[in-house]
């Protein structure tokens, strides 16, 4: 379960970015400032807001420690800023004075890398705030950038849609065509997918951009064969450009915010989704875990920063109501079958189910006949394997459909929703039971009893399709 704990509204602009140390949230805005508030109670500190800049702040990120903040600017600078007083450290000036839309400490904090919009980067020392390195990408505006979790590298990523690989020496390792329409955000996870064999690590990257996907990557690394990027997946959660993306600390989760003003958290491991969060009224175009605690910050053009809590069971077993939609296979579109192939370990068969336009009905209704004269299928072995797993399918459709998902149900009348409204805490309810709850003078959460920070109702209409969907297939 995840819910809605506070919002900020201090900003009087879009917010840009925001990040998290151990003990606080950063958010910037295009209204010049940058905002430090406190993690024990949201409040802003006393020396907040930053100001600086003289024109829009685009990026902040934390020094590891959390003692130092950077932020950068249209201004063509890239100022560091003490965290326990708000005093000014150093502003380190783009060389070619060039507006400034990224920057990242590198996990030592020795480095600090910044990307402007004329494609050049920038490596500075952070200790000595001295200029170390200078290269550029060949088109395009930087605009993203990520570390490795071991620091030997970085990736850029730029607005022709190039990722870009450096080294600590600003050495370019590799560049790839990513995303057509040009990158908007990356992000490692923290751990690494596997590091069993002797000098062999593996990285997973993910990126998104104005295509409107998530593509997540593997980097691997060897001192004998050097570099390669390796695409692995696509997410294709949003229906509009993806604006930003990040790993949770423990690598579990993914979460994206888009112009389709929603946020999706998946599950990095079966890429599931896990929630959808739709509270932003406009583009979200900011996202951030905190490092030790299960919060997610998210930030939007509608000037706003909503503060989300997880339970600790969410890894593995939150869904949200797309996910809970999605349980029912014969629903499934012809991606989520490659996904449970997978899942199986039928890897093999993903580009013949997908040539073959199988999705979840057409999966359910096939036969041993049709997985030999049908698809080609010729190992008898391996259509036996495919027909043992259908049918653990089926007998699955069969236990789904015996009872109402409780997602479906109000949590104040227990009965199935038939206008489901979004609350301010992050529930979901019936509108008519809700709107008598809130008339009763009740500005406490049903389900949390905290104080509702407002009475505005959203009109939740993916579950509501969800309960339509379900009551077609179910009720009949």
């Amino acid at each position: 379960m995840v819910k809605l704990i506070h919002t900020l509204a201090d900003h009087g602009d879009d917010v840009n970015c925001c990040a998290f140390s151990s003990s606080l949230l950063a958010t910037c805005s295009l209204d010049k400032t940058i905002r430090l508030y406190s993690l024990s109670d949201f409040t802003e500190l006393p020396h907040s807001p930053l100001k600086l800049h003289t024109y829009a702040v685009h990026c902040c990120c934390f020094s590891p420690s959390g003692h130092i903040l950077a932020s950068c600017s249209t201004d063509g600078t890239t100022v560091l800023w003490n965290t326990q007083n708000g005093e000014t450290l150093a502003v380190m000036e783009q060389p070619t004075g060039s507006p400034v839309r990224v920057c990242r400490f590198s996990p030592d904090s020795t480095c600090l890398v910044s990307g402007a919009a004329d494609g050049t980067v920038v490596l500075w020392n952070a200790q000595s705030y001295k200029l170390y390195r200078c290269g550029s990408v060949k088109d395009g505006s930087l605009v993203a950038c990520a570390f490795s979790p071991n620091g030997n590298f970085f990736v850029t990523g730029s607005s022709c849609g190039d990722l870009t690989l450096w080294d600590d020496k600003m050495r370019c390792l590799h560049s790839e065509k990513a995303h057509d329409l040009g990158i908007t955000c990356c992000d490692f996870s923290s751990q690494p997918v596997s590091d069993g064999e002797q000098g062999l690590q593996f990285f997973r990257l993910a990126s998104c951009g104005q295509d409107c996907q998530i593509k997540i990557w593997v980097v691997s690394f060897t001192h004998i064969l050097g570099f390669e990027l390796k695409y692995k997946s696509t997410l294709s959660g949003h229906c509009a450009p993806v604006l930003a993306c990040a790993f949770s600390h423990n690598g579990q989760m993914l979460v994206s915010g888009s112009v389709d003003k929603s946020v999706i958290v998946y599950d990095t491991n079966t890429e599931n989704i896990l929630h959808t969060l739709t509270q932003h009224t406009r583009y979200v175009t900011t996202c951030a875990f905190a490092p030790n605690i299960l919060l997610l910050a998210t930030g939007s053009m509608d000037k706003t920063v909503n503060i989300w809590q997880f339970d600790l069971e969410t890894p593995c077993q939150a869904r949200s109501t797309e996910d809970e939609a999605k349980q029912f296979p014969e629903e499934w579109s012809e991606d989520d079958v490659s996904v449970w192939l997978c899942e199986q370990g039928l890897n093999d068969l993903v580009g013949i189910f997908k040539m073959n336009n199988i999705d979840g009905r057409e999966l359910l209704n096939l036969t041993k006949e049709s997985l030999a004269d049908d698809l080609k299928i010729e190992s008898l072995g391996l259509r036996s394997k495919v027909l043992r797993k259908i049918e653990e399918l089926r007998t699955e459709v069969k236990t789904l459909s015996s009872g109402i998902p409780d997602e479906f149900l109000c949590p104040i009348t227990r009965e199935v929703m038939k206008d489901p409204v979004i609350a301010t805490d992050g529930y979901s309810y019936e509108k008519e039971a809700m709107e008598n709850w809130i008339s009763k003078k009740k500005r406490t959460s049903p389900m949390t009893n905290l104080v509702l920070p407002s009475v505005v109702l959203t009109p939740n209409r993916t579950l509501k399709m969800a309960i339509s969907r379900w009551l077609e297939t179910h009720q009949k």
